[in-house]
């Protein structure tokens, strides 16, 4: 059996193969199997799921490992393994969350693991970080409810996405990682503000419900990396447990660099600068808060969305894979893509910076009237 050097941890997954079977039979059902995971000679008892949405029905799946209590695995009861089918890259996921952490945003930190499944090798997966209570205690951040943003509905709207179809619930579209049913109240009343508090109001209540700087952070990380799907959901939103504001974390960053939710180019223009949902209009119709954003993005396309920062970064990342892309039977289609990549998303970031250069100017003095 192959192995991986030290760069590349080699994860052991164990499981009985009839209720592998039973898990293929419907990959769209929320279910658990127990298995094992075998890491550097030591093993642990876990819980296997598929994971995902669309990337289910792919040949190669990803999956939720919940370890078994109470063992921890490195300090964690659950993370996910990311099989970053689509993109011929590997790294466009952990680039895009090393990138959010730069511009000091909250990440989960992310690690590329080569993966085996009853000891036959998958390939090249990126294990990501749960945001949940062991993501908060890791960055000193109190208790606090999380919440998922799994689908469309978590648009920061009353209404369905694209509609003007009344929500069936304010809360629609998130799934509760931590916290109770009180704490849905609480959430259902930061969507009716951000809807129906009067402009003239908006800034002095939003701002004791969203913590805007952090807001805006990630705002212009979603921005650069242009994710056109992660306005309207992949991103958790938790609320400080001390402060009461709302916070948002990016999650699923691969339909990024150029690159969309299929693998397929991009241009780097794909994306305006404002971004959308409900409350990032609404906030960018501040003035002060639209000025801090541009402000903002001024200094993240002079200093870190640039070539000469994440170049290096990018390089070091593909050399770390390289040795390990051949082993990967379900992308053999994608070996020649691969060997073009850092180029590739190096041409990305420069004409992406320079579209929203282009774009600050009239941003930030739009037109009236």
């Amino acid at each position: 059996m192959l192995t991986s050097d030290a760069r590349i941890p080699a994860y052991h997954l164990r499981c009985d193969s009839r209720l592998l079977d039973q898990l293929n039979e419907d990959v769209k059902a929320h279910r658990s199997i127990p298995a094992t995971l075998g890491f550097h000679g030591e093993f642990y008892q876990i819980e296997l799921a598929y994971r995902g949405a669309h990337t289910r029905q792919f040949a190669k799946k990803s999956f939720q490992i919940t370890i078994v209590p109470p063992q921890l695995f490195r300090g964690a009861r659950e993370f996910h393994l990311n099989a970053e089918f689509v993109d011929p890259s590997y790294m466009r996921n952990k680039l895009s969350f090393d990138f959010f952490t730069q511009i000091g945003s909250f990440a989960p930190q992310t690690e590329h693991v080569l993966l085996y499944l009853n000891d036959e090798c998958l390939g090249i997966y990126l294990k990501i970080e749960a945001v949940d209570d062991r993501f908060l205690a890791a960055r000193n951040l109190p208790a606090g409810p999380i919440y998922y943003a799994v689908n469309a509905h978590a648009n920061f709207s009353l209404f369905r996405p694209k509609t003007t179809e009344a929500k069936a619930a304010l809360e629609a579209g998130y799934q509760r990682k931590l916290g109770t049913a009180a704490d849905d109240g609480d959430l259902r009343e930061l969507i009716f503000r951000i809807n129906a508090t009067p402009p003239a109001l908006f800034a002095h209540v939003i701002e004791k419900w969203v913590d805007i700087p952090q807001y805006l952070r990630w705002l212009a990380g979603a921005v650069c990396t242009q994710n056109l799907d992660g306005f309207l959901h992949n991103y958790a939103l938790y609320r400080h447990g001390e402060n009461k504001r709302f916070f948002i974390i990016p999650w699923d960053y691969e339909a990024t660099w150029g690159r969309d939710v299929n693998g397929h180019v991009l241009a780097p223009a794909n994306l305006r600068i404002q971004g959308f949902n409900t409350l990032t209009a609404r906030l960018l119709d501040v003035p002060v808060f639209r000025a801090q954003y541009v402000r903002l993005l001024r200094s993240i396309l002079d200093t870190t969305f640039t070539v000469a920062h994440l170049r290096p970064h990018i390089l070091a990342l593909h050399d770390t894979l390289r040795p390990f892309v051949s082993l990967d039977p379900y992308k053999q289609d994608v070996l020649a893509t691969f060997a073009t990549e850092p180029a590739f998303i190096c041409a990305f970031i420069e004409e992406r910076n320079q579209f929203l250069r282009q774009s600050l100017e009239a941003f930030e003095h739009p037109r009236s009237g």
